[in-house]
């Protein structure tokens, strides 16, 4: 199925690409979304004229996710949970968790745009995680996950 992308979407392209992808792909997430109307010729037409104000939009979302991501550079959150005496956790912490803590700090974040390349959280100790506000904007956060009593 060929669709126009309304907005970045990574890995795939940028605003204004035509591309294909799997009918499944673009019926339950990019169309849903707003990520992306099916490449219609009348659809072509009402992109190109709206194309400047949604390239504006577009400057925007980037420059307030740079903002966000001012904020979460060099940032220390702890999360506590239970833990045995080894200093593995009764259970994991998750992006949501993450996302909840930075939350918690003032700064929204959804648990999406938390990355945990190598999974879960399973033990104490400190890791620094990627936070993504944006496809193009990454900000290090180190979270400290500690026991708790």
């Amino acid at each position: 199925m060929q669709v126009i992308l309304m907005d970045k979407v990574v890995n795939l392209g940028n605003l204004g690409d035509v591309v294909k992808v799997k009918e499944g792909y673009a019926r339950n997430y990019l169309i849903p979304k707003g990520f992306a109307k099916r490449a219609t010729a009348e659809n072509m037409k009402v992109f190109e004229a709206r194309r400047a104000e949604l390239e504006k939009l577009a400057a925007e979302k980037l420059a307030a996710a740079q903002a966000v991501a001012a904020k979460l550079e060099g940032l220390r959150v702890e999360i506590a949970r239970k833990a045995g005496v080894d200093g593995r956790l009764f259970g994991s912490v998750s992006p949501a968790d993450v996302a909840e803590a930075l939350t918690a700090q003032g700064i929204a974040i959804e648990k999406s745009a938390v990355r945990m390349p190598e999974g879960l959280l399973k033990s104490i100790g400190e890791v620094v995680l990627e936070v993504a506000p944006h496809a193009d904007v990454v900000a290090n956060v180190t979270i400290a996950v500690v026991g708790e009593q």
